[in-house]
């Protein structure tokens, strides 16, 4: 399996391309702000054509170059319909800090964005990506598995948006956020992952959900936390 990556724009999100190998197909996953450029160029140094754009949710730093990359590659967005009115209405689902500045921003829709549901598989460029549905982030947040391949020794791969970050998870006191569902997200989805699956995140490096079970604090609450009670 063929990954790239870049962090995209001010917040650093990281914008994935995910392909059987060079010169093929390819997934991109949360184009985010000012992806567009450095996105064209690292599909371009691995002869990539992009097929969809998968969205881990629907924050404006995952999805702001959403609507030129589809539109560039005539190409579906597939995102949780809890999260579709966050694409053309921003402001509403931002904290007060970011709020302000990009009040009145209007974003169009991608002209196909496809829904996902909780436990489809999206076979995509070769790619076989298993959809879980993770609130607490936001209320539409997903996390996709899939099968890493050869050039990782067969390890699983798990891209989690803003579910999982190395030492850490997402915020949750954002409009849609929910700690109730990200503990819940914790332990139903999270947690039964082998310690050997790669987590490749929204933000920041990549890490283990082993090193996580580890030595992540929020993993560890989770884990002795009683299912189905916040903390």
């Amino acid at each position: 399996m063929l990954i790239r990556s870049f962090p995209a724009g001010a917040f650093g999100t990281n914008c994935y391309a995910v392909a059987p190998g060079p010169r093929q197909e390819c997934v991109v996953v949360d184009p985010g702000m000012d992806a567009v450029e450095p996105l064209a160029g690292m599909l371009a140094d691995d002869g990539l054509k992009p097929v969809a754009v998968v969205l881990t949710h629907g924050h404006l730093d995952h999805t702001f170059s959403v609507l030129p990359v589809c539109d560039g590659y005539d190409i579906p967005a597939y995102l949780h319909p809890a999260d579709s009115g966050m694409l053309s209405d921003p402001a509403r689902w931002h904290g007060p800090q970011l709020a302000p500045l990009i009040t009145g921003v209007r974003l169009p829709d991608p002209a196909d964005v496809k829904p996902l549901d909780d436990g489809a598989v999206l076979s995509l460029a070769g790619v076989e990506l298993t959809v879980r549905h993770a609130p607490g982030h936001t209320r539409g947040s997903v996390v996709f598995s899939f099968d890493l391949g050869r050039n990782f020794d067969g390890a699983p791969g798990l891209l989690a948006g803003d579910v999982l970050f190395a030492g850490s998870v997402g915020r949750v006191d954002l409009p849609g956020g929910s700690w109730e569902d990200m503990l819940r997200s914790l332990q139903d989805v999270v947690l039964p992952l082998e310690d050997e699956t790669v987590v490749l995140p929204g933000h920041g490096p990549a890490t283990t959900i082993g090193r996580e079970r580890a030595t992540n604090p929020y993993l560890a609450q989770a884990a002795s936390a009683p299912k189905g009670r916040g903390l």
